[in-house]
């Protein structure tokens, strides 16, 4: 059973990819998932107000040190290691990739346009195998017009790409007025990959401490309908590479992100519910409903099911809910 692939560029041995996650922070615990049999590594993001914060820090030192010796501008006292954060994520970066056999990609979050981009740049040198740019953006301004969300999405793009020459991808809520356009627009600026989607994490509200909680709660299988709609509808419209993240549980999942036509399925709940070996499970699974269904490579089904190109996607979708309403009311209430 070949389940060999090729995610924007890069050889996999399969289309299985641990994504961004508290696994990934330690050099062990990504041995442990490339140990498992996962395809590519995606480390844990590393965000843009890190970089920020690490750049004003040395700033204020160097100014400090001006003040007293003109040799202190290459010093940096102990006060430099209060956010070691980027430090920290290059000397990962660099130890994973030259110990696993398999792709590490970097994860930037990062919501405006500036200088932190060219980081990517350090972590191309560093032995990223691609950039996975990570777009978590709420325009919390009413005021704020969509275009110009918009707009930002792909001038954060821009940047990287302008900085790096390793592929990258781009990772997007669902949370546009047309998200097709936008990954199409996405697509045309460059990216090298569409992953989707974000999962909304803001905080919450807890009526018994009268507070704003915070908490991240892992995906479930029900939350892969949207980005697998997606994906259906936009293979064969972008030239970028599609990888489907959320409600991975079990192989079934997986087999049926490929047949709506994704290049690389990620999974990152799973692998914390049952820990990195899981992979294993998920892999064995697939490779089982393959040989069921005579599929020989995982080619053979990726899009089997997508949305032909010359569809009328609104039309399709519009259908397929319609029936969906009509199967629900005649199976609860009877026929309309």
């Amino acid at each position: 059973m070949d389940l060999s692939t090729e995610y924007m560029g890069l050889a996999l041995r399969n289309p299985l990819v641990a994504s961004a996650s508290p696994l990934s922070k330690t050099l062990d615990g990504v041995r442990r998932l490339a140990a498992g049999g996962v395809g590519a590594v995606v480390l844990y993001s590393l965000f843009e107000e890190q970089l920020q914060r690490a750049a004003a820090l040395n700033a204020r030192l160097a100014d400090a040190g001006t003040e007293s010796f003109a040799e202190s501008l290459s010093y940096f006292p102990a006060e430099a290691e209060e956010d070691p954060g980027p430090r920290q994520y290059l000397s990962l970066l660099e130890r994973a990739a030259a110990t696993i056999d398999v792709p590490v990609i970097a994860s930037l979050n990062g919501v405006t346009p500036g200088g932190w981009a060219d980081y990517a740049r350090a972590m191309q040198d560093a032995g990223a195998a691609a950039i996975e740019l990570n777009v978590y953006y709420l325009p919390g301004d009413p005021h704020i017009p969509g275009r110009d969300v918009e707009q930002r999405h792909v001038d954060v793009l821009t940047g990287v790409k302008e900085a790096v020459s390793v592929p990258v991808a781009v990772k997007l809520s669902p949370h546009f007025s047309s998200t097709g356009e936008m990954a199409v627009r996405l697509d045309e600026a460059g990216a090298d990959g569409l992953v989707l989607f974000n999962r909304f994490l803001q905080p919450d509200i807890d009526p018994e401490t009268l507070a704003v909680v915070s908490g991240v709660g892992l995906s479930s299988p029900a939350e892969a309908r949207l980005p697998r709609t997606w994906i259906a509808l936009l293979r064969g419209r972008v030239r970028a590479a599609l990888a489907a993240t959320t409600g991975v549980e079990d192989s079934a999942d997986v087999a049926r992100y490929l047949l709506a036509g994704a290049d690389v399925v990620m999974t990152t709940s799973a692998l914390l519910r049952h820990g990195p070996e899981h992979a294993a499970v998920l892999l064995d699974g697939l490779s089982e409903w393959m040989a069921r269904k005579g599929f020989m490579s995982v080619d053979e089904p990726r899009g089997m099911l997508s949305v032909a190109p010359g569809a009328d996607g609104a039309e399709h979708e519009r259908a397929g809910y319609v029936n969906a309403m009509r199967d629900a009311n005649s199976n609860a209430y009877g026929p309309w």
